[in-house]
């Protein structure tokens, strides 16, 4: 394993933890604040990103590399509103689409061209997580501070937590 490209998987790796916990915290607040289904989207969220973690440590790891863990910063914890909450989520996933492209376009440089494929299944997921979460958040402005609108999009949020699988590594 190219050492720069395992160098950088282990910097997604630690990226992707901390998604993980990043959205455990948003599901914590949600729980506490009065919106079980978006908590339940955002736990059901918070696996997916270990999911994403877990997929590039096992390939780090069968590639010759080695996966390591780092501390990781603690997230936040407070919140304005759901609305904060899922513009803080669509401002973190561009910024892993943005690390991924970076570790695409270092995998293109570096002539790695099996790690390269195995990242455009990330590249992919991003499209779809970007565009999930634009939709929520420009639901959640439409209602605005309208309490019935805002239990409706909670009990959406809700919904879609339950028709998503459980992830697998």
């Amino acid at each position: 394993m190219n050492k720069k490209i395992e160098s950088a998987l282990n910097d997604q790796i630690k990226k992707e933890e901390f998604s993980s916990r990043l959205y455990l915290s948003m599901a914590i607040w949600c729980e506490t604040n009065g919106y079980p289904g978006a908590s339940s989207f955002l736990y059901k969220h918070t696996e997916e990103e270990r999911m994403h973690q877990m997929k590039m440590i096992h390939y780090l790891n069968e590639r010759g590399g080695k996966s390591q863990l780092f501390e990781l910063e603690k997230p936040t914890s407070e919140f304005q509103s759901l609305q904060d909450v899922f513009a803080r989520v669509l401002e973190h996933e561009k910024f892993i689409t943005g690390s991924i492209n970076n570790l695409y376009g270092l995998t293109m440089d570096e002539k790695d061209y099996t790690t390269g494929n195995f990242l455009q299944w990330y590249i992919t997921e991003q499209v779809e997580e970007e565009s999930l979460m634009s939709t929520i958040l420009d639901k959640i402005k439409l209602v605005g501070h309208d309490k019935a609108g805002m239990f409706h999009i909670d009990k959406e949020l809700e919904a879609m937590a339950s028709a998503t699988k459980s992830p697998s590594v």
